[in-house]
């Protein structure tokens, strides 16, 4: 039977849900954007997932992190089973899964209040005010509303799971129950670790979310019996969350190390020891959007962030150390005497430790708030609780509080939905961002806006030349308004010549130009300028990897198939299939040849992989070995390889009698 205490907050909760979910509902209308692109139609790429062996393929596909993010995968299904999509059911599970977490974290500030010891009616006030503001924020709707970062929502869910399962073992261990406590505990801190990993990396975090609770609000608070109880519960904490946090700070320092000394990394336009210098500031930059929220912010597109060279460049780069390091080391001499306070400073930059550190990821991202800010505004609530003193003002200032945020989160979100007044924001937010620039010049295309994208890209390029997303986009858009101007391709090869990895930004353009260059449809535009472009990104240091190589050498052989070259093409194919022996490589590439009408040639480069398949690249530790794995277990390549030999065989085959009736009709005719 419900307790009648509780029915107010519940009450409260659901219409704190309900609210959200009003603030929200207009950004489930947007579109799909930037890395969704990159990352959802793995959900048809081999065709709807409609079979165990299909489904199994799809599950392990995943390249990010060594788990492949799995959960994350699986997630998606409850969406759609096939590629395009709509985006709306993505959104709104999204939606719900955010409200989950909000309920969750009610539940966990609830559970931490009254191990504090504060009287029960604080406490509820407190874990409603905080898990509201949370969920109202409007920094979390560039997470809630962005599909692809389902990745940074789940671990979440994971995370507050997991410590509601640890905190329920270890007060069953307080009352000696051994079995049952250690049961609950394991599955808290290790389950829930590994189910948090399976859906990103940050999830390996909990144990030591777990360490911070146990040395802040428990340890003095709440000890354990001695015996079997406290030693069954040590070995339990120290397997399953000391070692991981050792594992994981061991892990950032060699990462750290290592790169000061190499310098690089290769694919960025920052140095290790530039990127350690300039997350204070980042980290500064989002504690001020979480306390000073606003209706707009930069969105997804921060690729105009700058980097700290030194200390004093930016100026803010030092006081944003100083200040972090004094907020870190505050907060630990405050443990005792303001141990909520302490407990949220020191979550927030724990949460922050994968992604904010060392690994050099982008500099700057709003979604990697979203687990280290879940206990950000629980002092706050704790304060607004006391309704000992000031309970009218308390009172009046939550509700104003919580009124204000889900306003800007309902105008953040309206403009969520609505693709065309998204771009052109963030492109007047972020002004030398080129992502922002490029988004919202193909935006303009869309709308039929042709010369405004082109100015648009114009002015951007001349202030990075070497941004090969800029240049492709114009001469995109050239093509479009009639062709290309003196200038245009000598500016594409500066920027190929000095561009970062391109990944699949140039394959995805070049698939889309290469019928209009080879119809003519693009005045100054040719076959020869694309093998041009390919030779300047050939020739760029940055582009070295065999990757990156292989990518355009395949990209030259299918410009020189499209010229009716078959032989040349081959000799590219087999080329870039040297770079990388993979089977997929060899079946894109003989498939490539069979459908443009020259089956010897796709049969030859089959036999050529067979003879190279001895060198095939090992999958890499992790899910990619995985995938390799569940392959192997239903002969995919060898089946695939072998369908493809048998339909180039016919092919082949039907075309000689084609051939000799071909000649006997000209010999007849003469």
């Amino acid at each position: 039977m419900l307790n009648r205490a509780a029915l107010p907050p519940l009450l409260f909760l659901s219409a704190v849900l309900t609210l959200t979910t009003i603030a929200y509902w207009p950004g489930l209308h947007g579109g799909f954007l930037f890395d969704d692109f990159g990352n959802l139609p793995a959900i048809g790429a081999g065709g709807p997932i409609d079979s165990w062996p299909r489904f199994w393929r799809y599950l392990t596909s995943g390249i990010a992190d060594p788990t492949g993010r799995p959960l994350t995968l699986l997630s998606f299904l409850l969406d759609a089973r096939d590629w395009p999509a709509d985006p709306y059911p993505f959104k709104r599970t999204s939606l719900i899964l955010h409200l989950l977490n909000g309920t969750l974290l009610y539940i966990l500030l609830n559970r931490l209040g009254a191990l504090l010891g504060f009287e029960l009616r604080r406490v509820r006030m407190a874990a409603l005010a905080a898990s509201a503001m949370w969920l109202l924020h409007p920094l979390l709707v560039s997470t809630t509303l962005y599909i692809v970062q389902r990745e940074a929502m789940l671990p979440a869910t994971c995370v507050l799971v997991g410590l509601l399962i640890w905190l329920h073992g270890r007060s069953r261990l307080v009352a000696d129950k051994v079995m049952s406590g250690t049961a609950f505990t394991v599955l808290g801190l290790g389950g829930f670790t590994l189910l948090g990993v399976l859906a990103k990396a940050n999830g390996a975090l909990l144990p030591i979310y777990a360490l911070l609770i146990e040395g802040i609000v428990l340890i003095r608070r709440h000890p354990l019996p001695i015996g079997r109880a406290r030693r069954a519960y040590h070995v339990s904490l120290n397997l399953f969350a000391t070692l991981p946090a050792l594992t994981i700070a061991t892990y950032l320092l060699w990462v750290g190390i290592r790169g000061i000394m190499l310098g690089g990394p290769a694919l960025r336009p920052w140095t290790y020891a530039q990127r350690l210098l300039t997350e204070p500031r980042v980290l500064f930059d989002y504690l001020w959007q979480l306390w000073l929220p606003h209706p707009f912010s930069s969105g997804l597109f921060n690729d105009q962030y700058t980097a700290s060279t030194s200390l004093m460049h930016p100026v803010s780069t030092l006081p944003a150390i100083l200040a972090i390091t004094i907020m870190i080391i505050g907060a630990w001499h405050l443990k005792r005497g303001h141990p909520a306070l302490a407990l949220t400073i020191l979550f927030y930059f724990a949460g922050q430790l994968l992604e904010s550190t060392s690994i050099p990821l982008e500099l700057y991202f709003e979604h990697r708030n979203y687990v280290p800010a879940m206990l950000m505004f629980w002092p706050l609530g704790l304060w607004l609780g006391d309704i000992r003193t000031l309970s009218v003002l308390k009172h009046s200032l939550m509700l104003a509080l919580l009124l204000g945020l889900a306003l800007m989160t309902h105008v953040r979100a309206d403009l969520w939905g609505n693709v065309k007044a998204q771009a052109l924001m963030w492109a007047r937010i972020n002004p030398d961002s080129a992502r922002a620039q490029v988004n919202a010049a193909q935006i303009e295309l869309q709308m039929g806006d042709t010369r405004q994208a082109i100015s648009r890209l114009q002015a951007t390029l001349a202030r990075q030349p070497d941004q090969a997303q800029i240049v492709f986009n114009l001469i995109g858009a050239r093509c479009m308004s009639g062709g290309l101007h003196v200038g245009d391709l000598a500016a594409a090869r500066t920027a190929m010549l000095g561009t970062a990895n391109t990944g699949s930004l140039f394959s995805h353009w070049f698939d889309r130009m290469l019928p209009v260059v080879m119809s003519g449809s693009c005045p100054g535009l040719g076959p020869a300028d694309l093998l041009g472009l390919i030779d300047a990104a050939l020739r760029n240091p940055r582009l070295y990897e065999p990757g990156p190589q292989q990518d355009l050498i395949y990209l030259r052989g299918r410009i020189k198939l499209a010229q009716h070259r078959p032989d040349d093409a081959l000799a590219d194919f087999e080329q870039a299939l040297d770079q990388q022996v993979r089977p997929g490589m060899a079946l894109e590439a003989a498939a490539t040849l069979g459908s443009a009408g020259y089956p010897r040639q796709g049969l030859s480069l089959l036999n050529q992989y067979e003879e190279m398949k001895k060198n095939s690249m090992p999958p890499t530790i992790g899910m990619p070995m995985l995938h390799e794995w569940v392959l192997a277990r239903e002969n995919y390549w060898p089946h695939e390889l072998a369908r493809l030999r048998r339909q180039l065989s016919l092919d082949a085959n039907a075309s000689e009698p084609n051939t000799a009736q071909s000649n006997l009709d000209q010999s007849t005719n003469r």
